[in-house]
């Protein structure tokens, strides 16, 4: 049997976690959305210094940059990581242009998250917990998505390119490592965030 007719269950049982996760996060950020929006003297649950909070975030015009809070981007776009996820643990097998759709979808969570990194650390000058949930999800999930893609022949590319991406995959916690710490270097660089805890 071919590798890209095979299952990713590993793959599935990720997206599941992944659209739990950040399901429940953007469920948080918009509770807290509403009860700002009902008294305007709310402080959030998750604002514990001037560095570390949601409140600053949430009320930015980064916070709602199409028109409506992003938290409810969050409540809709984990959902299909989810599904995604149940439905090839169930047996569901999915064509090549399902997967560069699904890998688009993903290409622009990663590149808005990326975008919201970059508002957060040097424009609004802090960092929301509920907003940094978020990108530990959404991350990996671009990765593995991307290279899954890839190897199975879903974006066409050559077949050393496919072996690389299916020999990326083995190696995909220590990319994504070192991706989350080249944030928080750079957002203690920019922020001095330490200086706050100790």
């Amino acid at each position: 049997m071919q590798k890209s007719h095979q299952r990713p269950v590993g793959l599935a049982i990720w997206l599941v976690l992944a659209g739990i996760v950040g399901l429940g996060a953007a469920f948080a950020l918009t509770l807290e959305k509403f009860e700002a929006l009902v008294d305007p003297d709310h402080v959030a649950g998750c604002d514990f210094n001037p560095i570390v909070q949601c409140g600053a975030n949430l009320d930015s015009a980064q916070g709602s940059v199409f028109g409506f809070p992003n938290p409810l981007l969050g409540l809709v776009g984990w959902m299909a990581p989810l599904v995604v996820g149940m439905a090839i643990l169930a047996g569901a097998r999915f064509a090549k242009w399902f997967w560069v759709l699904f890998t688009l979808g993903l290409t622009f969570a990663f590149g808005f998250v990326c975008w919201l990194i970059a508002q957060s650390i040097f424009v609004i000058g802090t960092l929301c917990p509920w907003c940094m949930v978020t990108w530990s999800v959404t991350i990996p999930s671009f990765y593995a998505v991307l290279l899954h893609s890839v190897r199975i022949g879903a974006i066409p590319l050559p077949q050393s390119v496919r072996r690389l991406a299916d020999t990326l995959m083995g190696w995909l916690p220590l990319i994504v490592t070192v991706s989350f710490v080249a944030i928080a270097v750079i957002a203690e660089l920019r922020l001095h965030l330490l200086a706050f805890f100790f």
